[in-house]
């Protein structure tokens, strides 16, 4: 009778534990946001729905240099300047999700691979309204606690995809048309992509929460927490810096022959919607970059087909995203889901070419 006394004091001690780990995590998180996101944005959409713009394009003079090496240095500095508080707690959520968290609460909520648990990840995303190298440390960090693809990818592809404050941003600087357009197209995406790329992924049968004790801890790391979220956020930075830092730097040398200037014949030829749409996935952005590089490209004669391809590509994937997420995720699901982004970017642009 005392060992099972003993045991439910134990059980009643673990979960008032996780509970405040999961409080201390949404304050964490919370406060981050509002620094960082909310309070900025709120802020931006003021000043956007009087101007109608929300800035210069971050891609700033295509032929401001010959030298490649110029370039990337410009466009890396502007780049980082723009994101490095997103990013650093980008970082910093995604190794709190693996030391806070409690993997059984984690996955309760986003543990199955139906279209249920899809659902929640792509609605957890709308308040983080990150870019996508920014949310990619986050999904790194659900991957590590055991959550399946799809809710892990929604979650990833909705903070950028569906953020609404872009979509606000979106309406007052471009027009409802394109806000419209990414939406739909960011909805199939988020919800419909990520979920069918369970189907893509090896032993993806969920955890049944049903079957499992209340004892069993999912191998939850042992240890003081200081030392746990240490190892977890050295990993992270050790993973991540270097493949990121580099490849921003060559994206940046790359940008003139990713985003050429075209002829008035082939600025709203398929030919572009597919360029752009291939260019756009690679690319890197800051949060709504998209927007005023979108407007800049119009204003010097680029049709509304490879814009609307940019609309979707952009933001939702890029070079430097998909090499954080690579540990994380199989081969064949990170091709599945660039792939469609690519085919969603020329879907979005032939409707551009047609209507818009």
């Amino acid at each position: 009778m005392s060992q099972i006394n003993h045991s439910v004091q134990n059980g009643k001690s673990t979960s008032k534990k996780a509970i405040w780990f999961i409080v201390i995590f949404m304050a964490v998180a919370a406060a981050g946001l509002l620094y960082v996101k909310w309070w900025p944005y709120f802020q931006k959409v003021i000043s956007a729905s009087a101007t109608h713009s929300i800035g210069p394009s971050i891609l700033g003079d295509q032929a401001a240099s010959a030298s490649p090496w110029v370039n990337a240095w410009d466009y890396g500095k502007v780049y980082f300047q723009s994101v490095w508080k997103a990013a650093l707690l980008g970082i910093l959520l995604g190794s709190l999700i693996q030391v806070l968290l409690p993997s059984r609460w984690l996955l309760k909520v986003l543990g199955k691979t139906s279209f249920g648990s899809t659902a929640a990840g792509g609605l957890a995303s709308i308040p983080g309204m990150m870019c996508t190298c920014c949310a990619a440390p986050m999904a790194v960090g659900m991957r590590k606690k055991k959550v399946p693809i799809g809710a892990s990818l929604a979650f990833w592809l909705g903070n950028p995809t569906i953020n609404p404050a872009t979509l606000i941003f979106m309406t007052f600087v471009l027009s409802w048309e394109f806000t419209v357009l990414r939406l739909f197209f960011g909805l199939i995406l988020v919800f419909g992509v990520s979920y069918f790329a369970n189907r893509f992924a090896k032993n993806a049968e969920p955890v049944d929460m049903e079957k499992v004790p209340e004892s069993e801890n999912f191998e939850e790391e042992e240890g003081p927490f200081f030392s746990r979220w240490m190892k977890s956020l050295g990993t992270m930075l050790l993973h991540i810096g270097p493949a990121y830092i580099f490849s921003v730097l060559l994206l940046g040398a790359a940008r003139v022959w990713l985003f050429p200037q075209l002829s008035e014949t082939a600025s709203n030829s398929l030919f572009a919607v597919i360029g752009f749409a291939l260019a756009g996935m690679l690319f890197v952005v800051p949060t709504a970059a998209e927007i005023p590089i979108i407007q800049t490209f119009m204003l010097v004669g680029l049709g509304a087909g490879p814009a609307a391809a940019l609309l979707i590509t952009l933001p939702a994937l890029s070079l430097p995203s998909l090499l954080i997420v690579s540990r994380s995720y199989p081969k064949r699901v990170l091709s599945f889901v660039t792939l469609s982004v690519v085919v969603l970017g020329v879907f979005s642009g032939m409707v551009g070419m047609l209507f818009l």
